[in-house]
């Protein structure tokens, strides 16, 4: 998904990022039993005090591994991480933020591609490698950010609950070389790797196989806590959410036709596995 950012939104990311950087602050000079300089809190979370610096004055991107450090350091229960979640959900047009809120609730993501690895299974490189294609003008610090925030989309893979995903990949995600041969030798470990959790698993689609309803487009279908599914359908730099009930049925219903014309998951990693080895 894109997001660049309008005016409004910009001011909403900069207020967020403001209020990071001001609790930040506050809790290294009130912590007790003493305060801690921006060197000090850099050596417990393992980063540079510049990075420390850069946060607390709101220049450059927040690594996405630091909030959940703050939170163990100053004992905050997760309140850094909520905060860098807003500044992250606030980067995103407002229905890619009805679409992430409705990930970071989920109980099921079912997801089809029928061109890219998607975004919960991106490696950095992968990702910043489709970023800076998709925005040529974009700066580094862009680009970084919004790495960086495809990247924290993956966390809710690695909650104390996290959901299942079912994931259905066209043959040709495997085989587009659009990024260099050990970038994606890479992605493909990672992709395979993945698909050993017990909550994820992961199919390939064949060339040959019939076409689909869904064939032109990345589709996610979220299952809610109540059980409710919403079907997420991407095209060019926006998002449409579904919900009426009877397209959600034939979503469904298309889904599942893909997972029957699918290869199994055991088949489906020996192919990965061998393109891994053609790359090598």
């Amino acid at each position: 998904m894109g997001n660049g950012l309008g005016s409004g939104q910009d001011a909403e990311v900069t207020d967020a990022r403001r209020e990071f950087a001001e609790e930040l602050r506050s809790a290294r000079e009130l912590h007790d039993p003493r305060p801690l300089s921006q060197e000090a809190l850099a050596r417990l979370v393992r980063t540079s005090k510049s990075t420390i610096s850069r946060i607390e004055t709101c220049k450059g991107p927040i690594p996405p591994e630091l909030p959940a450090k703050f939170d163990e350091v100053f004992g905050t229960d997760g309140k850094f991480k909520r905060l860098y979640e807003e500044i992250v959900a606030r980067s995103f047009p407002s229905l890619f933020r009805q679409r992430m809120a409705l990930e970071r609730s989920a109980i099921v993501i079912r997801e089809w591609s029928p061109t890219i690895v998607p975004g919960l299974f991106q490696t950095a490189d992968y990702a910043r490698y489709l970023l800076a294609a998709g925005a040529p003008r974009a700066s580094e610090q862009e680009i970084t950010r919004d790495v960086n925030n495809r990247l924290h989309r993956q966390t809710l893979l690695v909650g104390d609950t996290p959901p299942d995903v079912y994931v259905v990949l066209c043959e040709s995600v495997l085989r587009r070389r659009f990024c260099p041969p050990e970038i994606m030798r890479r992605q493909l470990k990672v992709l395979l790797e993945a698909g050993k959790r017990p909550t994820v698993r992961i199919q390939v689609l064949p060339l040959d196989a019939p076409g689909s309803l869904f064939i032109d487009w990345p589709v996610s279908l979220i299952t809610a806590p109540n059980h409710a599914v919403s079907v997420c359908v991407e095209t060019y730099k926006t998002a449409n959410i579904i919900n009426e009930h009877d397209h959600v049925l034939t979503a469904i219903r298309t889904y599942d036709e893909l997972t029957s014309e699918a290869l199994s998951t055991r088949e489906s990693a020996r192919v990965i596995e061998e393109q891994m080895e053609s790359l090598s």
